[in-house]
């Protein structure tokens, strides 16, 4: 019988904080899109809602060891950082500071699912996996 776990603190610390990071930050973003926060447009507001639900199913991949986690993990976790430095270069500034802690927090969670132990532990994952 195969159990399927939210959290997996067996894992590398790395991969344990990238869980839980992904999930506050997916489900802070879903929780303000849910009452809008921010009054944002239709473009963004999906944008936001795609890394957000992404976060949260990469964690889950991650915390039961498929690689589709990790490769999700990587590519949400990249968006934004890949955005908002790409806004604050073609716009002003102040993209940049408006998003700062959200900015922090999403570098923080790339160094996690791009250290050397979070590379090398997904490795040893089985290519193939039942369901």
């Amino acid at each position: 019988m195969e159990t399927r776990v939210w959290v997996n603190p067996r894992q590398p610390q790395t991969l344990y904080i990238a869980q839980l990071l992904m999930y506050f930050q997916g489900g802070f973003s879903l929780v303000f899109e849910m009452i809008g926060a921010r009054g944002l447009g239709v473009y963004t507001l999906v944008y936001t809602l795609t890394v957000a639900i992404g976060k949260v199913m990469a964690a889950f991949g991650i915390a039961n060891e498929r690689r589709w986690g990790y490769k999700l993990g990587v590519v949400v976790a990249v968006m934004p950082v890949a955005l908002l430095l790409l806004l604050a270069v073609t716009d002003t500034p102040r993209w940049l500071w408006a998003d700062a802690i959200d900015l922090l927090f999403d570098i923080a969670l790339v160094a996690l699912l791009l250290h050397p132990m979070s590379r090398n532990c997904q490795r040893y994952w089985p290519k193939r996996q039942p369901g």
